[in-house]
């Protein structure tokens, strides 16, 4: 190959991965969940978590909130039977907004790594994640915000 189409291959394939990437993560589906908000407590529906596409049910591991007096979303997710978790996605290293990757949370800015429960896993974040304690019915899940 010459040395020129060598060069033009590799950049192309440098700019392509990137969009690439993008484009798959795209492909996720991330459900923003309806609650009720009352005083300091948000409601959400149990029946959130349940997806039905073409007939068939999708269980969900996490749903994210959004809270009008937030910037960031809250992710409520599900860990257990009947037990929940629930985090504000703000990376405690300098305030960027954290992505969820598989049971993990991820800082796209600077490489931060939580728990899914909020825990500090991997730097340079020192402090973990704001956590809500949760609580549960027969029918939603109870996010306490104080």
């Amino acid at each position: 190959m010459e040395r020129r189409k060598f060069i033009r291959s590799c950049s192309c394939i440098a700019v392509g991965l990137p969009v690439l990437g993008l484009g798959l993560e795209s492909c996720g589906v991330t459900h923003y969940a309806t609650f009720s908000r009352q005083k300091n407590e948000l409601s959400v529906p149990k029946t959130e978590f349940i997806q039905v596409r073409k007939e068939k049910e999708k269980h969900l591991d996490f749903v994210l909130l959004k809270v009008s007096s937030s910037e960031f979303p809250i992710c409520l997710r599900k860990i257990g039977i009947d037990q929940y978790s629930a985090v504000l996605m703000e990376c405690t290293h300098q305030g960027c907004e954290l992505k969820v990757a598989g049971t993990a949370y991820s800082c796209p800015c600077h490489g931060s790594e939580f728990s899914q429960t909020g825990k500090v896993l991997n730097g340079p974040a020192d402090i973990d994640l704001q956590k809500f304690s949760t609580r549960i019915d027969n029918e939603n899940i109870y996010i306490s915000l104080v």
